[in-house]
C-alpha cells in the first residue's frame, strides 16, 4: 500500500479528520477517478477552451466550428468543456465531420449544460478535477476569446509548462485582436519587472490561423489510445 494512502487511513482511524473532511475528500477522489477512467477510452487529442457566452453566429464560434471540423478530418479527438458557445461550436464541427467529440462538463448554477454535439461526455463537480482531465487528455491546447474561466485555464496550463510540471506542448491563443493586449501586458509589466522572462512568452503562440493548430497536431501524430505522455516514468511530470 502506498505510504500516502496508509497515512491517510491512519489519520482517519485516529479521528484526526472530521466526517465532513472525509466526505469531501471522497468527493474529490470520485471526480478524479471517473475522469481518469474516461481518459482511457480515447487517445490524447486537442483541447479547445473559450467563452460560454459568445454568439454562436459570431466569428469566433464559426472559427471554432471550422477548427473542430478540420481536426476531425485529420483524425484528431476534439475535447472541450462540453458547454455552449465556443465549446459547442468546436464539438459541432468535430461531430458533423464524424470525429471523436468529447465534452467534460462542470456543474454550474447558470449557463453550463452539455451541448448536443458530443460523442462522449462526463460531468464534474469540481473545477480542479475537470482541469486536470482537460489537461491530461490533450497534446495541443487552443484558447479562443473568453472570460475569467478561459484565462484561468490558460494561466494554469502555462504555469505548469513553465515550471516543467507537465510536458511542453503547443499552446495557441486564437485571435490576435483579443490576446495581443494581454501579451503586451506580460511584456510591458511582468517582463519589465522580471517576474517573467522573454523565454516564457515563447511558450504560447498568438494567431488568427487555425491551420497552425491542425499542422501542430499532425506533426505530433496519433498516439495509441493506451499511451499518454504523462505515463512515462523517467520524466519529472507530476500532473
Amino acid at each position: 500500500m502506498d505510504d500516502t494512502i496508509r497515512a491517510w487511513l491512519d489519520a482517519i482511524n485516529q479521528k484526526q479528520f472530521s466526517n465532513e473532511d472525509i466526505q469531501r475528500s471522497l468527493r474529490y477522489a470520485k471526480d478524479l477517478e471517473q475522469g481518469l477512467a474516461k481518459l482511457r477510452t480515447f487517445s490524447q487529442g486537442v483541447s479547445i477552451f473559450g467563452s460560454a457566452r459568445l454568439s454562436e453566429r459570431g466569428k469566433w464560434c464559426r472559427l471554432a466550428e471550422e477548427l473542430g471540423r478540420q481536426l476531425a478530418h485529420n483524425g484528431h479527438t476534439v475535447i472541450t468543456g462540453g458547454g455552449p458557445s465556443i465549446m459547442q461550436a468546436a464539438n459541432k464541427g468535430a461531430f458533423e465531420a464524424g470525429g471523436k467529440s468529447i465534452g467534460l462538463n462542470i456543474q454550474l448554477a447558470h449557463e453550463q449544460h452539455i451541448n448536443p454535439y458530443v460523442t462522449d461526455s462526463l460531468e464534474f463537480r469540481y473545477f480542479f478535477a475537470r482541469k486536470v482531465m482537460l489537461t491530461m487528455s490533450s497534446k495541443v491546447f487552443v484558447f479562443f476569446p473568453g472570460g475569467f474561466g478561459t484565462l484561468d485555464e490558460f494561466s494554469e496550463i502555462l504555469l505548469l509548462v513553465q515550471e516543467a510540471k507537465m510536458p511542453q506542448m503547443p499552446l495557441f491563443l486564437i485571435g490576435k485582436s483579443f490576446w495581443k493586449p494581454l501579451d503586451r501586458f506580460f511584456s510591458s509589466k511582468m517582463q519589465k519587472l522580471k517576474t517573467i522572462n522573454a523565454r516564457d512568452r515563447k511558450l504560447y503562440r498568438i494567431t488568427d490561423d487555425i491551420t497552425e493548430v491542425v499542422d501542430a497536431a499532425n506533426q505530433i501524430g496519433h498516439p495509441s489510445i493506451y499511451e499518454s505522455v504523462y505515463d512515462h516514468g523517467k520524466t519529472k511530470f507530476i500532473i
